[in-house]
């Protein structure tokens, strides 16, 4: 049990240290997407409001927009950062055999490595929120939705690596998954009400995606942190159910692809 704890904190300090050795390429590839994301919608939604003579579409006002934006950005940063580009390179250039020699196997050693990137996601998280409630963006929530909201958003990226984690292991027949990732996260971007609240959707498809894991990747952690309330332990459930399904398709897939596994491109 003390072996195993050991393994998975110096796999998480090993990519902790390689997470932070390029900061820059860290910067532009996991955090330049979601600040450059929301500053295109900031503009777009001031540009609407400017044009709407009463101030208000369909229940948000323009301070409203905005503190929605940036609560979508603060979650983009916990949840909706991770990408499955290391795991897809690893299997199509045959590195993943040290993997079936290491007294640690794929899985566990990609999960800790999630969980190292996820500390310096929450980090950044935090001087995100700091920063725009000091200068009025934002209302903070009280002390216990805050610690509700990080908890929740930790169970929506949980849920986002196992998605990347699938998309990855496409790699043992696909050349470049790179396709697979980008399309993923269109639709989850759009259909979580990242891009628009929810409420602009007509309300069928709404209903619809209640039953699906989408609106609870954005869409209700941001009311949440707003301090209105959901249906937040109706959320938990359908995303432990969807998370547990998609976990037990990369069992599968990955006992499949290690089968058809040649280490070509060593």
């Amino acid at each position: 049990m003390i072996n195993n704890i050991l393994k998975w904190r110096e796999t998480m300090m090993i990519s902790l240290t390689r997470y932070l050795a390029y900061r820059s390429s860290f910067i532009l590839i996991v955090l330049a997407p979601s600040i450059v994301a929301f500053f295109i919608k900031y503009h777009l939604w001031l540009s609407i409001y400017n044009d709407h003579p009463t101030g208000q579409i369909n229940g948000y006002d323009l301070h409203e927009m905005i503190s929605y934006h940036v609560w979508a950005l603060i979650i983009s940063l916990i949840a909706h950062g991770h990408s499955s580009m290391d795991l897809a390179m690893e299997i199509r250039h045959g590195k993943i055999s040290s993997y079936l020699i290491y007294p640690f196997n794929f899985w566990e050693f990609h999960t800790a490595a999630f969980l190292a990137f996820e500390m310096i996601q929450i980090v950044t998280a935090l001087i995100t929120i700091g920063i725009v409630s000091m200068i009025g963006a934002i209302d903070l929530p009280s002390l216990q939705l805050l610690c509700l909201g990080f908890a929740y958003c930790m169970l929506v990226s949980f849920f986002w690596f196992t998605l990347q984690f699938l998309a990855g292991l496409c790699a043992f027949w696909l050349e470049d998954t790179w396709t697979l990732r980008v399309l993923a996260q269109i639709i989850v971007i759009f259909l979580s009400g990242s891009i628009i609240p929810l409420e602009f959707f007509p309300s069928w498809l709404k209903e619809i995606l209640d039953y699906t894991p989408f609106p609870f990747m954005t869409y209700y952690p941001i009311k949440l942190f707003m301090g209105e309330s959901i249906p937040w332990v109706g959320g938990i459930l359908i995303l432990s159910i969807w998370t547990t399904v998609i976990m037990g398709l990369n069992g599968l897939i990955w006992r499949k692809g290690i089968r058809t596994y040649t280490a070509a491109g060593m």
